[in-house]
């Protein structure tokens, strides 16, 4: 008796094994998000190299300093000749800024934003700013001023050197939201340029936002905001609000306190 349980037993676990399932030699696919897969390059492999050559379209030439150093294609916006493309953001009056005889404007104390008349979507903006060279007060009150998009995600303009504030209000701070990578500034009095690649929002019929917008900056040269996603506006109190929106104005801020910051050199490539 105990040598046939021990067969019956035997035979149950042979047969146990030959019923278990095959191994799967296929990795095991993790949750998460579809593979990318790139439609054009599916198929049978090419093997001669004009099966991946591809003449049209043929991009647009473009002279990068056809301008007076802006490019060809460039809507050049304040170049030190007027205010022709500029308003005053709360009348739509004429700019109450000053002319400066160098080329540049600066922000006159307490007179207000001021806006371009016209109105942009996706843009490549370069312009280039300075802190006055006396320095004046400190933290937030020192060479402040700011700079739109759409006329609702700003840029901060500030004099950072040796003063120290809340980093995500810092210079090149996308205002209360991302801190820059590096403080870039030049020495105050000197010019700092940005050059700032800009895609705006998009929005359902109902107004509910599907595509966060997105900035990139590089302040004298130094990336400091790699494209990073717009949470929405940038208030000074609050968190940010969605509002639908199409195109807006480029707007540069008064900040109100003497700030003194001028601007000059101002263009956009429209995307």
């Amino acid at each position: 008796m105990k040598k046939l349980l021990t067969g019956l037993a035997g035979m149950a676990l042979l047969g146990a094994c030959q019923q278990q399932p095959e191994q799967s030699t296929e990795p095991e696919t993790a949750g998460g998000p579809e593979p990318i897969v790139h439609e054009e390059y599916q198929g049978e492999e090419p093997t001669e190299p004009e099966a991946t050559e591809v003449y049209e379209p043929v991009p647009p030439k473009v002279d990068p300093y056809g301008q007076n150093g802006a490019p060809s294609d460039a809507i050049v916006l304040f170049d030190g000749g007027g205010f022709d493309q500029w308003q005053m953001v709360s009348d739509s009056s004429e700019v109450k800024w000053h002319l400066n005889d160098d080329g540049s404007m600066t922000v006159a104390d307490k007179t207000g934003d001021i806006r371009t008349k016209q109105e942009f979507g996706d843009i490549q903006l370069h312009l280039e700013w300075r802190s006055p060279a006396d320095v004046q007060r400190d933290g937030q009150n020192r060479g402040n001023s700011g700079v739109f998009l759409n006329g609702l995600y700003e840029v901060q303009v500030l004099d950072n050197n040796d003063n120290d504030t809340y980093v995500n209000g810092q210079v090149a701070s996308v205002y209360k939201q991302h801190i820059p990578l590096a403080m870039a500034s030049v020495p105050s009095g000197e010019w700092n340029t940005y050059d700032i690649i800009y895609h705006m929002p998009e929005f359902n019929e109902a107004g509910e936002k599907i595509r966060s917008g997105t900035l990139t900056v590089i302040h004298n040269g130094v990336l400091v905001q790699d494209h990073v996603e717009l949470k929405g506006t940038t208030p000074y109190i609050g968190w940010p609000d969605n509002p639908a929106h199409g195109k807006g104005p480029l707007i540069l801020q008064d900040h109100g306190d003497n700030s003194r910051v001028s601007y000059r050199n101002i263009w956009v490539r429209e995307l």
